[in-house]
């Protein structure tokens, strides 16, 4: 079989389950000519069960017009304010703390970002996590 031309490749950061064909999926990927009921129904079946998160999706779009899209895990900090119950970080982080994380939240979430960063052990992802966690205001406990 030959090999289809990528013609673009392009980064979103979608609602889970919630995507619709209107922007910011729409002016993005309408322009090069997909399907946007296709990816919208398809992305929200396969984000259905991770709904309230944000999750990046890369879509490879071939020349016939048609594409592929794979899913990534959730920023990091969204897995954090969702772990500590926040609405959002804090503005001056090195003097306002919004909350407090336990190490064993910081590693749940680490296992669940593993497969997305560069790193290849677990405590290298969770002292990523960890600074994560101190840029938004957040005091890591034990």
């Amino acid at each position: 079989m030959a090999e289809k031309k990528i013609t673009a490749v392009v980064k979103l950061q979608l609602d889970a389950g919630k995507a619709t064909p209107g922007p910011p999926v729409g002016s993005t990927l309408g322009p090069h000519g997909i399907n946007l009921g296709a990816f919208t129904k398809e992305f929200n079946e396969k984000t259905a069960s991770q709904a309230g998160l944000k999750i990046p999706v890369v879509v490879t779009i071939y020349a016939d017009r048609s594409f592929t899209f794979v899913l990534k895990t959730p920023p990091a900090a969204i897995l954090i304010m969702k772990a500590i119950g926040l609405e959002k970080g804090s503005a001056v982080p090195n003097k306002t703390k919004v909350g407090k994380i336990t190490k064993a939240q910081i590693k749940q979430i680490a296992e669940t970002k593993m497969p997305d960063l560069n790193c290849t052990s677990l405590e290298s992802a969770m002292s990523m996590i960890e600074g994560a966690a101190r840029s938004m205001g957040v005091v890591v406990v034990d």
